[in-house]
């Protein structure tokens, strides 16, 4: 071989060896800022668990600790958790205080009042930290009101007196219990009658053009009148159901219209009122359309500055579809920077004899887990009392709530979807991040989240008909559970 031969082969040698050192160097530095998960063997767990046909409702159902991984097999089930994996920061759990909650809250005696509100809100109850209020009225309540007498465009005749009467004094007894991060917004169902299309406050119509600035400044007046009352009002959404034409209070907006009341109209008049802190949550709808308004809004740079995030509904399921958690993920992938709020659920179609139907609360665990697992910074139920009709209702629209109230007899009726809520709400804590989790058998559904102080709360759901044994695993430590048929567990650790 030629002199020039060898001192190649020498050079490219040479680069190799600095390449393999760099490799091995980038690789060393990787271990360094990237340390073993913390070891979880010896550390307690609590197991909290609702099972149906059982007494058992939110009740410690065992303690103990981890132990060592044991490879698992592939005919175990296990739930698999890496704290090392985080997500979205969640901001809560909640529920609406409605004029309908309210009128049969007032029929309560002071004991069953004080029973409620320490249930939902109390140190001892399943910790909600959210409530979410109508900007006059809905369909659940008496009838049909507004703030203004009608044709007042300058707003000169803005009043909440209705709303004194019995709203307010129950929202501010539920904040006094409300130990710490309260989320209190508020929504529209429609505007007056004289400003929209229809001239109806009912079935439908839009928001006249002529009337958007008017419109816009009703929701300062709102959050004035509110926040003077001692409430700290978190944020708004523009328009409950805007793609409904129901036979209650509704009012339709285009994608496009939703936008352009933002960008042109509200956002500008929030931010003028000194309300640019103002929380504004977009759509307020279901999950079948979701992503044609987030893409329609956020797109726009100008309409999107204004918008925290976008809230939701379950109800496409009413044609017997199964819920849209893709476009969840779809919208948490595509805008990152905004958030998903769970605004409105309940389950539809009251009948006296259902009220303790099992499958009412697993809807609500289902959605849940996997509003969560999709990126959902928060969930709001919707009424959180009604009384033993399922209302009232100025339409007849009635529903289940959490806990009614027999008007009748003073008692209050805990359904199983309070305990499966509480699942969530009694040991998530606002400001906690969710943690990556995952299950090798569809049979169960779970989710996780850290707490601020260190704490993993990680709940599991069973709706099969069957007890199932499972293992929790983290890292290189593990636990091995049960859970009942047709059950909910919370395991904290």
């Amino acid at each position: 071989m030629t002199r020039k031969y060898y001192k190649l082969i020498a050079f490219l040698v040479l680069i190799a060896s600095c390449t393999d050192a760099k490799i091995k160097d980038v690789t060393t530095t990787k271990n360094v800022s990237n340390p073993p998960m913390e070891s979880y063997k010896n550390k307690s767990l609590q197991v909290y668990t609702t099972a149906k046909d059982t007494e058992l409702r939110l009740t410690k159902t065992g303690e103990q600790t981890f132990k060592d991984k044991v490879q698992p097999l592939e005919t175990e089930i296990a739930v698999f958790v890496n704290p090392e994996k985080t997500f979205q920061e969640y901001l809560g759990i909640g529920g609406a205080i409605t004029d309908a909650s309210a009128e049969v809250f007032s029929t309560l005696n002071p004991e069953k009042q004080n029973e409620l509100l320490q249930s939902y809100f109390g140190k001892d109850g399943i910790g909600y930290n959210i409530i979410r209020t109508s900007i006059h009225s809905s369909d659940f309540g008496l009838g049909s009101h507004t703030y203004i007498e009608e044709g007042d465009t300058e707003l000169k005749t803005f009043s909440i007196e209705k709303d004194r009467e019995k709203r307010l004094p129950f929202i501010k007894r539920a904040i006094d219990l409300i130990e710490y991060d309260l989320v209190f917004y508020a929504s529209p169902w429609s505007p007056p009658a004289f400003m929209k299309s229809n001239k109806n406050m009912l079935r439908g119509g839009k928001l006249l053009p002529e009337f958007r600035q008017t419109w816009a400044n009703y929701y300062v007046k709102f959050i004035e009148a509110y926040e003077a009352e001692g409430i700290p009002v978190w944020g708004l959404t523009i328009q409950n159901e805007p793609m409904a034409t129901q036979r209650w209070e509704s009012c339709i907006y285009t994608a496009e219209e939703e936008r352009d009341f933002l960008k042109d109209y509200l956002g500008p008049t929030l931010e003028k009122a000194g309300m640019g802190d103002k929380n504004v949550v977009v759509w307020d709808h279901n999950r079948d359309l979701i992503t044609n308004r987030a893409n329609t809004i956020f797109e726009d740079s100008e309409a999107s500055k204004y918008a925290w995030g976008i809230g939701f509904h379950w109800y496409e399921t009413w044609t017997g579809g199964l819920p849209k958690y893709d476009n969840l993920k779809n919208i948490n992938e595509s805008f990152p920077s905004k958030n998903l709020l769970f605004t409105e659920g309940c389950q539809e179609g009251f009948a006296t004899e259902r009220l303790h139907f099992w499958p009412n609360a697993e809807r609500y665990g289902n959605s849940m887990i996997n509003d969560f697992n999709s990126g959902v910074v928060g969930w709001t139920d919707w009424n959180i009392l009604l009384d033993e009709r399922g209302g009232p209702n100025h339409v007849e629209n009635f529903c289940f709530a959490p806990i009614h109230a027999d008007t009748k007899t003073n008692e209050l009726i805990y359904t199983p979807t309070y305990y499966y809520i509480g699942h969530f709400s009694k040991f998530i804590k606002p400001g906690a991040l969710r943690i990556n989790t995952s299950t090798s058998r569809t049979t169960i559904e779970s989710t996780s989240f850290k707490n601020k102080d260190g704490k993993i709360v990680t709940v599991v759901m069973n709706p099969t008909d069957t007890k199932i044994t499972y293992k929790l695993i983290i890292g290189n430590s593990e636990a091995v559970l049960e859970i009942e048929p047709r059950a909910m567990q919370s395991v904290v650790y």
